[in-house]
């Protein structure tokens, strides 16, 4: 499920359809998070953070890299701060 533009709608959409839920507040229930997080991601209110994206893959078994993916994120790296650079093979060495 690959993507050329961001777009974390695509990543919610496709969590509901894996996990054979009816909306996203059923998603919400799943991933124990608030439904207006869910309602800010999907309205570009709110990015996909870390630990929801870490949340996502302990529940369904995706990798992140393929959750990112399904968002259309591409970046090599992503970071916690600007004092903390972490890349994707570092993380999966810490899992």
């Amino acid at each position: 499920m690959k993507s050329k533009h961001y777009d974390p709608n695509k990543l919610i959409d496709g969590l509901i359809e894996k996990l054979n839920l009816k909306n996203h507040a059923a998603l919400s229930r799943v991933l124990e998070v608030a439904p207006p997080v869910l309602s800010k991601i999907r309205h570009g209110r709110l990015p996909v953070g870390a630990s929801l994206l870490i949340r996502m893959h302990d529940v369904t078994d995706i990798p992140i890299r393929e959750l990112r993916d399904m968002m259309g994120d591409r970046r090599k790296r992503f970071r916690t701060s600007e004092r903390t650079p972490f890349s994707a093979a570092s993380l999966k060495e810490a899992a």
